[in-house]
């Protein structure tokens, strides 16, 4: 067979095994961001926060996660939670990335926080806001429209890195792609095959950010327009 016809063959044979694999990929990759979110919001609050303990949490848990290889990291972590508790290969990945994708995203949410004026936090908190109140409502949706596009980047990232967890058994691309090879005997081709169904997950999500910067952009642009024009009428009047 020629190289065209092995591709075909893995596709006609394995083709609803790795479209589940896929499915499996992008749960393990929401799942484990929807956990990074969460604790990257706690430590950008360490990050920003006035106690100096609070920060040194923060710079600890980052230096130690950007520090380390991720595959360490899953590994340390997978056998390290078994020990405590009984998760399942799929949910100790998650947690093993969530745990990593977090400090990237802590540093994503401080730099958006910390990019908005502060003038703003001094008018919300001078009007008799309180910080948290301030907080939520005036500051956190401007940081988090300015986090987009390296949330979006994240995302991306997250999904290539989902890929390690075949090494803990979970049962996703990378790992189904292993399990192929060993069967047919053609590692190239089969590798080729799971690259391809990277490119086109990689794709779509490049093209769903993409998306929701543009929207993101366009409101932006409205609501300055009625800015503009309410400035305006004050000026007439």
């Amino acid at each position: 067979m020629n190289f065209i016809e092995k591709i075909y063959s893995i596709f006609q044979i394995h083709g609803s095994a790795f479209l589940q694999a896929t499915v499996t990929t992008v749960e393990l990759t929401v799942v484990s961001l929807l956990i990074a979110v969460v604790i990257g919001l706690v430590f950008a609050f360490f990050k920003v926060s006035n106690l100096i303990i609070l920060q040194k949490i923060a710079d600890i848990y980052i230096f130690l996660i950007r520090g380390t290889p991720l595959i360490v990291q899953i590994m340390f972590l997978y056998y390290g939670i078994s020990t405590v508790l009984v998760l399942n290969s799929f949910m100790a990945g998650a947690v093993a990335l969530g745990i990593h994708s977090g400090a990237y995203i802590a540093e994503i949410f401080r730099g958006a926080i910390q990019s908005i004026d502060r003038g703003q936090m001094e008018a919300a908190r001078s009007l008799g806001m309180p910080y948290s109140l301030s907080m939520r409502r005036i500051i956190l949706p401007q940081a988090f429209r300015r986090a987009i596009p390296p949330l979006g980047n994240q995302f991306i990232i997250g999904l290539k890195d989902s890929s390690l967890v075949a090494y803990i058994a979970a049962t996703e691309l990378f790992s189904q792609a292993l399990s192929v090879q060993a069967e047919n005997y053609m590692p190239f081709e089969t590798y080729f095959v799971v690259g391809l169904y990277y490119l086109v997950l990689v794709l779509i999500f490049t093209v769903i950010v993409h998306k929701v910067e543009s929207r993101l952009s366009g409101n932006k642009v409205k609501r300055r327009g009625h800015v503009d024009q309410s400035k305006k009428l004050v000026q007439n009047v």
